[in-house]
């Protein structure tokens, strides 16, 4: 792969625009723009990250965290740019210039195909046809369908909504550019190889879009004919996930301290653990000349530093490896390959989270009573959906927004419908419709 070729403002569904634009380099940005002006991206103020939603002490929610990725996946591309343009004089003065954009703009996307209440919600909707009574639609639909909707995932949302053009939208969806396109599909294969980890990059409704886009930036395909789709990654896949990586992690050590699930000195021991004794020392004596005595604010302070120091090491791994995310062959992700010092100590701050905070009792109470909200959504809206002619199921119908198939003939595209219309609510939005369905809750006469 090149970096020439990679790097493309052409736009989905407006390829009989492409001559028309001269204004180049504001493309990218547009990209941003229309993300964060978004409806979409507005309802991931309501959406779980891992602690619930704030009560008297804010967390972070998808919306904050998407922000917080998108600067530093800014920074990541800026940094990269700099650095190749050195190894790559020819770089200079070419659409390269706006990786930073690219992927500051992936980033604000990455999340939004996920359904309410985080992971939980996606297992739900999984496993309403794994395990629940959506098991017996596996006869009754294609293969490859049955592959979509039974590893539902995220990521392969978040591409079919920028790029689905539902009703009254316009062909090609966002009409986002084919490089930020690329940028977001972090599992670029079909679902029949989601495997055990039940990952993939997209939806056959939309894998031609996604062929179309990787064959015009000269993505490498790893699939042959006759095989399921398969392709390596674009290279800035690489920086939207560590930027992702960075923040997710360090973040949620920052909100367990505030919290109270983690403790002052344990907050400082896994942020402190990522520099040398001579950087500690250095750290602590800077916290305490500039007079912070908060201890959340010394704890942002350290969290300021990690953060800035896996950057630096990001950026370097990356440089470091282009011949190999150049060629399709770099395995593991950016955090994999940095120093070991700073890679084991994001690995103890993985397994800590993984033991005192994922398994902590908020995030398990959120996850039980979201993984219910949407199971019974699943249930209720599914059955409406495969006999639309009852009369209770004409009622939930019309719940529906008018921008989602729900009408169709075909049934697998109003069963897309369905899971188009609960994967795009807020948690509280879940919870109110599933209160109302349930008979738990009225509208105020």
């Amino acid at each position: 792969m090149n970096w020439q070729q990679l790097i493309s403002n052409k736009r989905l569904g407006q390829e009989h625009r492409h001559a028309e634009r001269h204004d180049d380099r504001s493309e990218f940005k547009r990209d941003y723009d229309r993300l964060i002006y978004s409806a979409p991206f507005r309802r991931l103020q309501n959406k779980t990250q891992v602690f619930p939603l704030p009560g008297s002490i804010f967390v972070h929610n998808r919306l904050t965290h998407s922000l917080e990725v998108s600067s530093l996946g800014q920074s990541l591309g800026n940094d990269v740019c700099t650095r190749l343009k050195q190894k790559h004089p020819e770089l200079a003065n070419t659409l390269f210039e706006e990786i930073g954009t690219i992927v500051s703009a992936a980033c604000l996307a990455h999340d939004m195909g996920n359904p309410p209440f985080g992971h939980s919600g996606e297992k739900a909707i999984r496993t309403f046809f794994t395990e629940g009574k959506g098991k017996q639609l596996k006869m009754a639909v294609s293969a490859s369908f049955w592959n979509d909707i039974s590893h539902f995932e995220g990521n392969a949302n978040a591409f079919r909504l920028l790029t689905h053009r539902f009703f009254g939208r316009r062909i090609g969806g966002f009409v986002m550019t084919y490089s930020m396109l690329a940028s977001i599909v972090k599992y670029p294969f079909s679902s029949s190889l989601a495997g055990s980890h039940g990952k993939f990059g997209f939806f056959q409704t939309e894998a031609e879009d996604y062929r179309k886009i990787a064959d015009e930036l000269g993505i490498i395909c790893k699939s042959g004919d006759a095989e399921a789709l398969r392709y390596a990654r674009h290279p800035l896949v690489y920086l939207v996930e560590a930027a992702d990586d960075i923040c997710y992690e360090i973040m949620d050590i920052e909100d367990s301290h505030k919290l109270k699930i983690l403790s002052f000195e344990e907050t400082k021991d896994l942020l402190l653990g990522f520099f040398d004794e001579q950087m500690r020392e250095y750290i602590l004596e800077r916290i305490k000349e500039e007079g912070v005595t908060d201890a959340n604010e010394q704890v942002v302070y350290m969290r300021a530093s990690v953060i800035g120091k896996l950057e630096n090491e990001c950026v370097k791994a990356f440089v470091d490896h282009e011949d190999e995310l150049l060629s399709g062959t770099f395995e593991g992700s950016i955090i994999d390959h940095i120093s070991p010092l700073q890679r084991e100590a994001y690995r103890k701050c993985e397994a800590i989270s993984y033991e005192k905070i994922y398994h902590s009792k908020p995030v398990l109470d959120i996850e039980l009573s979201g993984y219910k909200i949407m199971e019974t959504l699943m249930d209720v809206f599914i059955g409406a959906a495969m006999e639309p002619n009852r009369f209770y199921s004409q009622q939930l119908i019309r719940r529906v927004s008018s921008q989602y198939d729900i009408h169709s003939d075909n049934m697998e595209t109003r069963i897309m419908a369905v899971i188009d219309y609960i994967s795009g609510m807020t948690d509280v939005y879940a919870l109110d419709i599933y209160q109302k369905i349930n008979g738990a809750a009225l509208p105020i006469v």
